[in-house]
C-alpha cells in the first residue's frame, strides 16, 4: 500500500474535529448544516480516494459512492455506503489477486474510522441484484462517481435507467412508505420523532426525490419545478423545511455522539440547547425546539403528497383523466376533489371552505387532489383576518360541524392543510404544541382531534358497542355541534402559562358571538370548555358515597343537558390522552357520579336511608339467588355503619356476605377474590382483626407482585376489623403472567392471607426504574394534609411520577405514624399519580407530627 494509515487517519479525524467545531460554534442555521454535510463528504470523498489509489486496483475498476452518501452529503455520525465497480466478476476469470486489494481497502477503511458499508459487484451484477430488490435499485438511483473508471460509471448508470420499471418501481416505494409511516404512528406529531423515517421526515423528501428521478422529471427541487411538477414557491419551501430537518438531525447526532436519529426526551432538551433556546414561564426549551420540528414536518407531508400525486398522474398518465362536475366550481377526477383552475382559491376565498363541504357530503370523493391541495397551500396568505371575519365563510364554518357526519375525516384534513388553523387562528397557536405532563401522548392539535373524534364515535351507531351509555345519552342530546365546539376549544388555550379552561372560556365565547352561537346554546359551551377538567376530579379525588360531594357537583353543573355534554366530553378527553389512561374502573366512577349527579339535579336531596334501604333489598334479593337462608346477613350487617353502605352498590354488599355470614369473629384473615365486575383486572376482599399497618401489608403484597391498585375501600366494623375491597389490575411485570385467572385468584387468596397474618417487619419498597419519559421530564412531589369539612378526617393528597411501589412507600409512612386509611382514591394518569386518601389518626391532631409526617412522604415520593 502506498499510503500512511497512521498519517491518514490523523488527518481524517483532524478534518472531522475542525468541521463539528465550527458547526456546533456557529449559530445553528440551515446554510450551516448544509455546509457541514457537503463538507464532511468532500472529507471522505478526498480520503476514499486516496486509499483507492493506494491498493493499486485493477484496470477498469471504480469507486462509487451509494445511498445517503451518494447524494454528497454525509451527517456526523451516518454510514458510508460504497460500491466496488469490478470490470468482470472474479469468480469468471478465476483471479484471486483482486481479493488482497479490496480487503485492503476495506480494512483500511475501517482503521483510518470510516464506517463504511460496502459491496462489490459488476455493472451485470448489479443490474441483477436491482432487479431483484427494490432497496438496491434505490441505492443505484443515487450511485455518484468518486474515482477509477469512469466509463465503467457511465455503464452503471446506462444499466441503472434502461432496465427501470418506472410504474413498479414506484408501487414498491408507495407500499414501502405506507410500511414505514405505519411503523412510526402514521403521524408527524409523534412525542418522539424519528427526523429521518416518521412522516413528514427525510425520508419523505428522499422518497420523491428517487421517484422524480426514476422517471427523469429532476434531481433537485427546482429542476423539478422547472419540469413543471412544482411551483417556485413550493420548491423554496421544500428547500427551507428540509434545511430545517437536515439541521435538526446533525445536532441530534453531534448531541448523542453517534447515529440518533429519534428525538428522544433524554436528548430533546440539550438538542433545543444546542439551538440556544432557553426554558420560559410557558414553554420549555424542548417545546420551542419541537414545535419548530413538527412545523417543518407537517410542511413536509403537505408538499410530500402534493409532489406524489403529480408524480402518479405523470407515471401512470392519469392526469387526463375524465371529470365530474360536482357542486360549485369543483369536479371529481378519479374519486378526488378538483379545482377547475389553479388560482380558483386565490380568486374566490368563498371556495376554501365550500371545498371541505362538498368533500363532506360526497361519500365518493376520497380526498383532496393534488391540484387542489397545492391550490390549497398556494391560497394560505389569502386566510386572513377578513377571511375569518367574513359571514359566508363563518357560515359555511358552521355548516361542516352541523353537517350530519364527516367531521373527524374533515377536521383532520383542515388541519393537515392548515386550512384549520388559519381560519381558527387561536387553533394555529396549538399546532404542534407538545405536552409534558406524562399522561398526554399526543400534541395539543392531535388530541384535540382525537377528542373530536371520540365525540364524534358516540353519535354514530356502528360505534354504539364500544361505550353503549356514552351512545345511549348522545342518541338524546338535541345538539351534537355543541360538543363539537367544545372540544374544538377545551384545550386551545395550552401554553400561554395561564389556566387553559379559563383562557378557552373567553376563546370559546368569542368563537360563539362571531358565529351566532348564543342563549343557553352559548353559556353550555363556554360551561364545557370551563369545566372540562372538573367531572374527571370529582370522581377520581372526591368520595361519591357523600351526599354533599354529589349536592356540590349538581349545583355547579345547574341542568341534566349540561350534565350529559360534560359527561359526553369527559369520557371523550380521557380516551382521548393516551391508550393507557382509560381504563374500565375509570369509566365505572364517571358513570356512577353521573347517575348520581342526575338524581340529585331531579329535586330534593337523596335521602340516604332510602338509599340504603333499597341497596339491602337488592342484596338480600341477590343472596337469595345463590339460595343463602333468610337473615344469614344479619350477624355482619350489624357491625357495619351507614357509612358502608353508602359506599358499596347492592353487588359487592351481597359479595361480601356471601364471603364473610360464616366468618364474623374470625381470628384468621379471611381473602376473597374474583374477576371485577366492571370488566378488567380483580376485586379483592380482605377481612382481618384491623392492625396499623394492615393497609400497608396489603399495598406490600401488591407491589411485590406487580399488581395497580386502581381504587381501595376501606371500613372498619363495630367488631374491630377491617373490611376492605380493591380493584386491582396487572402491571407490567406481573407475577402471574400466562396463569389462567382461576389459579391467579386461588394463589391471590392465599398469598395475601399469608402476608396480612404475617408478623415480620414491612419490607422496603421495590425499586421501581423510571420509564425515560418520567426521567426527562419529572413532576414536582406535591403532599397536601388537611382536615375536611367536618374537621372529623383528614384529606391526603399526593402527587408524583409514577413507579412501582410508590403506594406501597406511601402506605408505610401512615403506618408507621399509626394513620388509618378509610378511603383510597388511586389514580393514575399515563406515569403520573394523584392519589387522594381520608385518614384518621390522633398524630394528626399534633402539629409537629404532622409536619414530620410530611417530611416523610415527601421523600417517600422522591426516592
Amino acid at each position: 500500500m502506498s499510503f500512511d494509515i497512521t498519517s491518514l487517519r490523523n488527518e481524517f479525524r483532524a478534518g472531522k474535529a475542525e468541521l463539528l467545531s465550527q458547526f456546533q460554534d456557529n449559530r445553528p442555521t440551515t446554510a450551516s448544516a448544509s455546509r457541514l454535510l457537503t463538507r464532511m463528504a468532500r472529507l471522505v470523498d478526498r480520503t476514499l480516494t486516496q486509499l483507492w489509489s493506494g491498493v493499486s486496483p485493477p484496470d477498469g475498476a471504480a469507486l462509487v459512492a451509494v445511498g445517503g452518501y451518494g447524494r454528497g452529503e454525509l451527517f456526523p455520525h451516518s454510514d458510508i455506503d460504497v460500491l466496488v465497480l469490478l470490470p468482470v466478476s472474479p469468480s469468471v476469470t478465476g483471479d484471486e489477486s483482486l481479493a488482497p486489494c479490496i480487503e485492503g481497502f476495506i480494512t483500511a477503511c475501517w482503521d483510518i474510522g470510516l464506517e463504511i458499508g460496502s459491496s462489490v459487484r459488476t455493472v451485470e451484477e448489479c443490474g441483477e441484484e436491482a432487479r431483484r430488490d427494490v432497496t438496491v435499485q434505490t441505492a443505484l438511483l443515487e450511485a455518484r462517481y468518486l474515482c477509477g473508471s469512469r466509463s465503467r460509471f457511465d455503464e452503471l448508470e446506462r444499466e441503472t435507467f434502461e432496465h427501470l420499471d418506472v410504474p413498479a418501481f414506484m408501487t414498491a416505494k408507495m407500499l414501502e412508505m405506507r410500511q414505514r409511516h405505519t411503523k412510526y404512528e402514521d403521524t408527524p406529531y409523534s412525542l418522539e420523532p424519528n427526523c429521518k423515517e416518521s412522516p413528514g421526515g427525510l425520508r419523505d423528501l428522499q422518497v420523491v426525490l428517487w421517484l422524480a428521478r426514476a422517471a427523469r422529471q429532476g434531481r433537485t427541487w427546482h429542476e423539478m419545478a422547472r419540469n413543471g411538477l412544482l411551483t417556485p414557491f413550493e420548491a423554496r419551501q421544500l428547500q427551507r423545511n428540509e434545511g430545517t430537518l437536515k439541521l435538526i438531525r446533525a445536532r441530534l447526532h453531534l448531541v448523542a455522539g453517534r447515529r440518533e436519529d429519534r428525538l428522544v426526551f433524554d436528548l430533546q432538551t440539550a438538542v433545543a440547547e444546542s439551538f440556544g433556546y432557553a426554558n420560559t414561564p410557558a414553554l420549555r426549551a424542548s417545546e420551542v425546539l419541537m414545535r419548530r420540528y413538527y412545523w417543518a414536518a407537517k410542511a413536509v407531508t403537505q408538499l410530500n403528497h402534493i409532489l406524489i400525486f403529480n408524480l402518479e398522474e405523470r407515471i401512470r398518465g392519469s392526469q387526463n383523466a375524465p371529470m365530474r362536475p360536482l357542486d360549485g366550481p369543483f369536479f371529481d377526477r378519479g374519486g378526488f376533489l378538483e379545482v377547475g383552475r389553479d388560482d380558483l382559491f386565490i380568486q374566490q376565498p368563498h371556495t376554501i371552505l365550500q371545498a371541505f363541504r362538498v368533500l363532506q357530503d360526497d361519500d365518493t370523493l376520497k380526498g383532496l387532489s393534488a391540484r387542489t391541495m397545492r391550490a390549497l397551500y398556494n391560497a394560505r396568505n389569502v386566510m386572513d383576518g377578513a377571511f375569518r371575519k367574513d359571514p359566508v365563510n363563518q357560515a359555511t364554518f358552521m355548516a361542516i360541524l352541523q353537517a350530519p357526519k364527516g367531521q373527524t375525516r374533515l377536521f383532520r384534513l383542515m388541519n393537515q392543510t392548515s386550512v384549520l388553523g388559519r381560519y381558527l387562528w387561536v387553533f394555529r397557536r396549538i399546532v404542534g404544541q407538545m405536552q409534558h405532563d406524562l399522561f398526554h401522548v399526543y400534541t395539543v392539535d392531535q388530541h384535540i382531534l382525537m377528542v373530536l373524534r371520540n365525540v364524534r364515535r358516540f353519535f354514530i351507531p356502528e360505534h354504539g358497542h364500544e361505550y353503549p351509555f356514552c351512545t345511549q345519552l348522545a342518541a338524546e342530546f338535541d345538539k351534537p355541534w355543541l360538543l363539537y365546539i367544545a372540544a374544538l376549544f377545551h384545550d386551545v388555550a395550552k401554553g400561554r402559562g395561564g389556566d387553559h379552561s379559563v383562557l378557552g372560556e373567553q376563546e370559546v365565547r368569542r368563537f360563539c358571538k362571531e358565529h351566532q352561537v348564543t342563549g343557553d346554546d352559548a353559556r353550555l359551551v363556554e360551561f364545557l370548555v370551563a369545566e372540562h377538567l372538573t367531572m374527571s376530579r370529582v370522581a377520581q379525588k372526591e368520595d361519591l358515597s357523600d351526599p354533599d360531594v354529589i349536592q356540590a357537583f349538581a349545583r355547579r353543573v345547574g341542568n341534566e343537558r349540561a350534565l350529559t355534554a360534560l359527561y359526553l366530553l369527559t369520557v371523550a378527553d380521557i380516551r382521548g390522552t393516551s391508550p393507557k389512561v382509560w381504563n374500565a374502573w375509570k369509566g365505572k366512577l364517571l358513570e356512577d357520579l353521573y347517575k348520581l349527579t342526575l338524581r340529585a339535579l331531579g329535586g330534593a336531596r337523596p335521602h340516604m336511608d332510602a338509599e340504603i334501604e333499597a341497596r339491602k333489598q337488592q342484596a338480600r334479593h341477590t343472596l337469595a339467588l345463590h339460595f343463602l337462608p333468610a337473615g344469614v346477613e344479619q350477624a355482619l350487617w350489624q357491625t357495619l355503619d351507614m357509612r358502608y353502605f353508602a359506599r358499596h352498590d347492592a353487588q359487592d354488599i351481597a359479595w361480601h356476605t356471601r364471603m364473610l355470614w360464616r366468618f364474623v369473629d374470625t381470628s384468621t384473615p379471611v381473602v376473597a377474590a374474583r374477576l371485577s365486575p366492571v370488566g378488567e383486572g380483580l376485586q379483592v376482599l380482605v377481612y382481618a382483626p384491623d392492625q396499623a399497618d394492615l393497609f400497608a401489608r396489603i399495598c406490600g403484597y401488591f407491589d411485590r407482585t406487580g399488581f395497580s391498585i386502581q381504587d381501595a375501600r376501606v371500613h372498619t366494623t363495630a367488631g374491630g376489623y377491617a373490611l376492605d375491597t380493591f380493584q386491582i389490575m396487572s402491571g407490567e411485570n406481573h407475577a402471574f403472567e400466562g396463569v389462567h385467572y382461576r389459579d391467579m385468584i386461588a394463589l391471590v387468596e392465599t398469598q395475601l392471607s399469608q402476608a396480612v397474618s404475617s408478623a415480620d417487619d414491612l419490607h422496603e419498597p421495590t425499586k421501581g426504574r423510571l420509564s425515560r419519559r418520567v426521567r426527562s421530564f419529572p413532576v414536582t412531589p406535591r403532599v397536601s394534609l388537611r382536615p375536611d369539612e367536618r374537621a372529623q378526617r383528614w384529606l391526603l393528597t399526593v402527587s408524583a411520577s409514577d413507579r412501582s411501589g410508590l403506594l406501597y412507600g406511601i402506605a408505610r409512612v401512615l403506618a408507621k405514624h399509626q394513620i388509618s386509611v378509610q378511603l383510597a382514591k388511586v389514580s393514575t394518569l399515563g406515569e403520573r399519580v394523584e392519589d387522594t386518601f381520608l385518614v384518621t389518626g390522633p398524630t394528626l391532631r399534633q402539629d409537629k407530627a404532622q409536619l414530620v409526617i410530611e417530611r416523610e412522604l415527601l421523600d417517600t415520593l422522591t426516592a
